[in-house]
């Protein structure tokens, strides 16, 4: 009579010498997975150094004279140009508080710079009717009056920070000037803003992020593109591994030839 093959796989508590083979195979290619992913994740966290910006490292210098207000014209400049880097940032969408900050810090300075009471008026009524203009619901954004209005902005403010109109830092200033922080830097926002500079502008590196690797940083090729492909080896791995087992086990069994 033919030997019966018992098949029934109990992971956790295997019963027979092909299931508890399995149970080893899976604990370790699991175990190579997670050491893969996870302790490369922990050793970036022992690596990492804080590293500030150049922007971060402008502003320190200057920020001190800035606050007590005896900085000079060029310090100015530089204060403005450093919170415009920030203001430049993507993942500050989210945080309309901390931009809030910083929309007050650059206005002030802005305002600050210029010379003479009528300059600063005609300024004001500028960013006011500007800001009326973004309010008004039906805007179109290809409308001449709000691109006149954008562009007299930036020809008047870009070339005060040393800066070229057509640039980036230049296109955003009609939209973080405001009206209601040209006056004043309020004081809860000078308590604020060096938190706020130093989140945006600080950033954990090490040999692993500073290394490039096939036009990559390696921390994000290792991410993005070896741990995909350690994941299908190890699929490949585990199933090479557990026909041969089959095999091995009699589980295939060949058929027999017809005489």
């Amino acid at each position: 009579m033919e030997e019966q093959k018992d098949y029934r796989i109990s992971f956790f508590r295997p019963t027979t010498p092909f299931s508890r083979t399995n149970r080893n195979l899976v604990i370790i290619l699991v175990l190579i997975w997670a050491i893969c992913v996870f302790g490369f994740q922990i050793l970036l966290r022992v690596m990492e150094k804080p590293t500030p910006e150049k922007a971060l490292i402008t502003f320190e210098k200057v920020w001190g004279n800035v606050k007590d207000g005896s900085a000079v014209e060029s310090e100015k400049i530089e204060f403005a140009n450093s919170v415009l880097m920030v203001l430049g940032k993507s993942t500050l969408a989210a945080k309309p508080e901390k931009r809030a900050v910083l929309d007050n810090a650059l206005s002030w300075v802005v305002y600050d710079l210029m010379s003479g009471d009528s300059l600063r008026s005609t300024f004001i009524t500028e960013i006011e009717n500007f800001e009326k203009q973004k309010a008004n619901e039906n805007l179109d954004l290809k409308d001449v009056n709000y691109l006149n209005a954008k562009t007299s902005i930036i020809n008047r403010v870009a070339p005060l920070l040393g800066i070229e109109t057509y640039s980036l830092k230049a296109k955003l200033l009609p939209h973080e000037l405001k009206s209601d922080g040209l006056v004043e830097f309020k004081a809860e926002n000078k308590e604020k803003i060096h938190s706020v500079m130093s989140l945006y502008l600080t950033h954990n590196q090490s040999v692993l992020t500073d290394t490039v690797f096939l036009g990559f940083p390696f921390h994000y090729f290792y991410t993005a593109v070896f741990l995909l492909i350690l994941f299908v080896v190890l699929c490949w791995v585990y199933s090479f591994k557990i026909d041969r087992l089959h095999t091995k086990s009699g589980h295939f069994n060949k058929p027999s030839e017809s005489n």
